[in-house]
């Protein structure tokens, strides 16, 4: 009984905070997103009009595949940098000191505010920021210009950076956990580098990659920080249409709606993900 009572002592503080911080608001959105609206008033109902509304209206459409595309497209400038750079510190790097430091390097911006990371990207990409003061003193450029922020090639640009570190971690923890003897026995048998790697680093690789990818993928589509700094007015995203309809609009059953939508996305993602990667457990066992 004792065993007992400290278990349900030690387990009651994280499920107390799970139900309250979790499903309660859940539950909440839930339950709104079946009222209806007559503003300034919601009204208690069980009807699937917001559900329809986000279908009927092509402008939500356009955002969820505005969205999914900016996150995906992060994901894949993210991977194309990330993997390198962890293939590079775990067989290039050879002194642990300086693996770790490059590691860090990576790393440490996630101890920095997010916002100020962002905010960065705007000094950078500004009309008297740095990529354009450079432009004009090398004479590439006559007079400041306005192309490089407020758009989407910024906001890919912006959440690249932000979101890198997720998608080294987990590549970077798979490569090192794969033993060097693989790698020897592959050129033994008379596998060249392009073949090993083919062949052997990149198959047991693919679950950090896949781990990887979906973090980066699920974090860039709920952002709503890089739209408003760089994104301009071709630039929003989902996250920031429901900060609107729970702020300006005064629509919380369709913001509701809306963010369950969401929600419904990220998790089919990460079963898909998680699917993937039990499926390349299983056929490298």
């Amino acid at each position: 009984m004792n065993i007992r009572l400290r278990r349900a002592l030690m387990l009651s503080p994280p499920l107390l905070w799970t139900v309250i911080f979790m499903f309660v608001p859940y539950t909440l959105l839930v339950i709104y997103s079946f009222w209806r609206t007559e503003f300034p008033l919601f009204v208690p109902d069980f009807q699937f009009g917001n559900y329809a509304e986000l279908i009927r209206d092509p402008q939500y459409i356009r955002v969820l595949w505005r969205t999914m595309r900016i996150a995906a497209m992060v994901s894949a400038f993210a991977l194309l940098l990330a993997f390198p750079y962890a293939y590079f510190l775990v067989f290039k790097v050879r002194r642990p000191g300086l693996r770790l430091v490059l590691y860090m390097a990576v790393v440490a911006p996630l101890w920095v505010s997010y916002l100020l990371r962002a905010y960065t990207w705007k000094t950078i990409l500004g009309t008297e920021g740095v990529l354009n003061s450079f432009l004009i003193s090398t004479g590439i450029l006559s007079e400041p210009s306005s192309l490089f922020l407020y758009n989407q090639t910024a906001m890919v640009l912006t959440l690249t950076y932000v979101f890198i570190p997720f998608m080294v971690m987990p590549i970077y923890a798979a490569l090192e956990k794969i033993p060097a003897s693989l790698k020897e026995a592959s050129a033994d048998l008379g596998h060249g580098r392009a073949a090993t790697f083919l062949k052997v680093t990149l198959p047991l690789s693919l679950p950090g990659v896949i781990a990887g990818f979906t973090m980066t993928f699920c974090l860039a589509f709920g952002d709503f920080i890089a739209p408003i700094l760089v994104g301009g007015p071709d630039g929003q995203m989902v996250a920031n249409v429901i900060a609107s309809q729970f702020g300006a609009a005064l629509n919380w059953p369709l913001g509701s709606a809306l963010a369950l939508v969401m929600l419904v996305i990220v998790l089919g993602i990460i079963s898909v993900s998680d699917r993937f990667e039990r499926l390349g457990q299983a056929r490298l066992s």
